[in-house]
């Protein structure tokens, strides 16, 4: 049974996603303030870890720290459970800014229950399908390191480095077409859910984190090239 955590102060809307969710078939939880959801999701040194969760619904406009805070704080402390973020904040301006922060998926308000149960269940599908079920890719080998997309990790040189599932859908993405141009187009849509045309650097952002995975140099990428005009490629062995 998947378990969700939703991160509202509306208590009467999280009370209703809360029960459509379970009616759904998920375990959930809800939180109302900002600060209270960074301490179960990036607990500090010391402080017992809480149950794992499959989903972070999250709000935006939230009391004690808003949900890019909140968001930051998760990634920065290792915890890359897929986020969706709820607001009200419509511009595109702010729908990059969330996904930059490390969100997962971005739903404005108000939004009507079939989207939003829609957009839970792609979202986990999408985890899924990064992970390898149904007989998809599961691991790869890029250079001297090595992508386990069931626990979202690359190990190179004994180190261990966790992907967020952006990330991992990004280069999951690029590994199926090993050699050829992928276009930025093309990873908005298929990774972000965003339109083709949409302005951001997210995209470059999160090329260049893989590459500090993957140990690439990024004046001369010897596994992960930019293709000027036209998108990224990662490069075949041999």
């Amino acid at each position: 049974m998947p378990r969700i955590l939703v991160v509202e102060d509306e208590a009467h809307l999280a009370d209703g996603i809360r029960f459509n969710l379970e009616l759904e078939g998920y375990d959930v939880e809800t939180i109302p303030d900002g600060r209270v959801a960074a301490r179960r999701l990036a607990p500090e040194e010391g402080e017992a870890d809480a149950p794992s969760l499959d989903l972070v619904l999250l709000d935006v406009m939230l009391p004690g720290l808003d949900g890019f805070q909140v968001v930051e704080r998760m990634r920065q402390a290792g915890n890359f459970t897929p986020v969706l973020m709820l607001t009200a904040k419509t511009l595109p301006e702010d729908v990059v800014q969330g996904l930059e922060s490390g969100a997962d998926d971005y739903l404005p308000k108000p939004f009507d229950l079939p989207v939003l149960l829609a957009r839970v269940r792609g979202l986990i599908r999408r985890r899924d399908w990064t992970r390898g079920a149904s007989g998809t890719l599961e691991k790869a080998r890029i250079g001297d390191a090595e992508v386990d997309f069931h626990s979202f990790e690359i190990h190179r040189g004994g180190e261990t480095f966790r992907l967020t599932l952006l990330e991992a859908m990004l280069l999951k993405l690029l590994v199926e077409h090993r050699g050829k141009v992928v276009s930025k187009g093309e990873i908005l849509e298929k990774v972000w859910n965003l339109d083709p045309e949409t302005e951001t650097r997210a995209v470059d952002n999160f090329v260049m984190r893989l590459r500090r995975h993957l140990g690439d140099d990024p004046r001369s990428p010897r596994h992960l090239e930019t293709v000027r005009g036209a998108g990224y490629r990662l490069i075949a062995d041999g």
